[in-house]
């Protein structure tokens, strides 16, 4: 049986009272982001993540916020180290955004907030935000048709923003000068260095609490401890080849579909993963850094392991990960990558399907393929400007033992979805539909989730929108006999005679026009004929399937009125061997 005991000269008992603090304390990080933010991506979407560093910048702890970002931060702190090691001091903050120095995309700006003990850093704390503008051409700086980074906004090399506890004036000038809504982008970076100062507040109380070099080695014991429990578990995975592709609809300047085509390889002890197939980087912006791929395929893997296994940067090192240099997965500079969370999605998809392969027991069906973005920019009557950056959050996949769920943020991510009273206060928008779309769940013995409907009517003159969205061609895949879920759609117009919109949009809005979003349902697990006539009857019963749908894709007879089974048509239906439309 393998020892997941701590090493030799940890203290058990200590070991886990650390362990925990050092949660605790970066879930108070991130707690203070969202009590002090400004804008509402931060502190209602809660597109931001939290984290602890050692001394040499190995993630220790992170918070219950984005995990996506976290695997991203070792190489962001490699060009922190890189041009600050041996010049900090107390109070000081760097920040930086540059996609290709470790960064993701620009809007996502990290803080890095060394924490000094005995005259030497002792630890990090790394808090990341999604700001609601970095300037570039289009409001919200996230457009998926841009075709050189140098389009997508204000691009930040590791910088102090604060100095010995002071703000550095005039990168902070330059930054409020570039975006905007200022008040927003400066309150939210005011609320990361807060969020900072409570971290570092914290570990000098653990550091007075067990001493210095103690707490230092319980932190390396951290790291290690997460290695050998992942070790052991891979150990226990079948060895060989597992591969998977799927698909990114287009970049959006074409109709090409892009390919992600991924092979995990189970060694003795570890995974390599290598995305070689997969498609070159693309001329829109939808390109993923190298940083940004590795911290899907790492969160990829962690989803899969059974075991309380701490969330830091010791699972990292059994996991080695390559995609290659000018790929979608590793483009070169300038390639645009501002909307790389779809491709992050996407990789993920990817992976579980080679998972799936693996520890089938554990894997679900493809969710809604990541979150669809909506992008409001324009200007109040009073010329001050509004940015509504929305993130709807869809569904899961049907799951091996149980349906996918509704309403819930992707597994990568956090978010929520924002208050519909929070958008119609803050932004010249009115939210006329924001309900489940019906038979959109994949069939299977366990149905996918299905997916959300959300439609905009603008108030204002004029907007310029943006609209991410995808698997409009290529649908969520079921597992085990599972069916796909339902496909994206995207309406300009009234109901009688709306226009359909492609999955990537830059366009004008004018006041009064109706933007409606349907976004795809789960993926469904295990064949359809399998699931319990009651469970469809269920199903019809709240909406969620049609009398139709149920009898051609799971060959149940229910009444739509009483919601009852009809089990003779059922066991004679089921007794064909087929249904209507299958």
């Amino acid at each position: 049986m393998p020892d997941h005991s701590p090493g030799a000269l940890a203290d058990p008992i200590t070991f886990a009272v650390v362990k925990n603090a050092m949660d605790a304390i970066v879930d108070e990080v991130a707690y203070t982001v969202i009590r002090t933010a400004r804008s509402e991506i931060v502190k209602d979407v809660m597109d931001y993540s939290a984290a602890i560093c050692d001394a040499h910048g190995e993630m220790v702890a992170q918070a219950k916020t984005i995990a996506q970002h976290l695997g991203a931060i070792p190489e962001a702190m490699q060009a922190v180290q890189a041009r600050w090691g041996g010049k900090l001091s107390p109070g000081d903050a760097v920040v930086m955004n540059d996609p290709y120095l470790g960064g993701m995309h620009l809007p996502d700006i990290f803080m890095f907030l060394p924490v000094f003990r005995d005259g030497a850093i002792l630890a990090w704390i790394v808090v990341i935000c999604h700001h609601t503008d970095v300037g570039g051409r289009v409001p919200g700086s996230n457009a998926a048709d841009s075709t050189e980074i140098y389009q997508e906004g204000l691009r930040i090399p590791p910088l102090k923003l604060f100095s010995d506890g002071g703000v550095n004036e005039t990168l902070e000038s330059i930054i409020a000068l570039n975006v905007r809504v200022p008040d927003r982008v400066l309150g939210d970076l005011r609320a990361q260095y807060a969020a900072c100062q409570v971290g570092a507040r914290e570990i000098q109380r653990l550091a007075d609490r067990y001493g210095t070099r103690q707490l230092r080695a319980y932190l390396a014991e951290l790291l290690d401890y997460a290695e050998r429990m992942t070790r052991a578990e891979i150990a226990t995975w079948p060895k060989g080849t597992y591969t998977f592709t799927d698909h990114i609809d287009s970049d959006g300047l074409s109709d090409a579909p892009v390919p992600l085509t991924v092979a995990i390889t189970v060694h003795e002890d570890s995974l390599s993963v290598d995305w070689s197939g997969s498609s070159p980087q693309v001329r829109a912006a939808i390109n993923s850094t190298l940083s940004f791929t590795k911290s899907n395929s790492f969160l990829s893997v962690r989803c899969a392991l059974r075991g309380e296994v701490p969330n830091n940067a010791g699972v990292f090192r059994c996991i080695h990960v390559t995609a290659p240099e000018g790929s979608v997965l590793n483009p070169r500079s300038p390639a645009p990558v501002a909307a790389r969370a779809l491709t992050g999605y996407r990789v993920m998809d990817a992976m579980f399907g080679a998972l799936a392969q693996i520890v089938p027991d554990l894997i679900p069906a493809a969710g809604e393929g990541g979150n669809t973005v909506v992008c409001l920019g324009g200007r109040h009557p009073d010329n001050t400007p509004f940015i509504m950056v929305d993130m709807i959050s869809g569904c899961w996949g049907g799951r091996p033992d149980q349906d996918g769920i509704e309403a819930i943020t992707n597994p990568s991510q956090n978010l929520s979805n924002t208050p519909v009273e929070v958008l119609e206060r803050q932004h010249p928008v009115r939210v006329e539909e924001y309900a489940l779309v019906p038979d959109s769940g994949g069939p299977g013995r366990f149905r996918g989730g299905l997916g959300l409907a959300r439609s905009y009517r603008l108030l204002a003159e004029e907007a310029i929108l943006q609209l991410r969205a995808d698997r409009l061609v290529f649908p969520p895949y079921g597992l085990a006999g599972g069916e796909p879920g339902g496909r994206s759609g995207n309406w300009l117009g009234e109901a009688a005679e709306r226009r359909t919109l492609p999955g990537k949009v830059t366009m004008t809005m004018r006041r009064g026009e109706l933007l409606t979003h349907h976004q795809a349902g789960g993926g469904g697990h295990g064949e359809p004929w399998q699931r319990a006539p009651e469970a469809v009857a269920a199903d019809v019963w709240n909406g969620k399937v049609t009398a139709e749908a149920a009898q051609a894709r799971y060959g149940v007879v229910v009444d739509a009125a009483t919601g009852a089974v009809d089990r003779m048509a059922t066991q004679a239906l089921r007794s064909q061997g087929r249904g209507e439309g299958r």
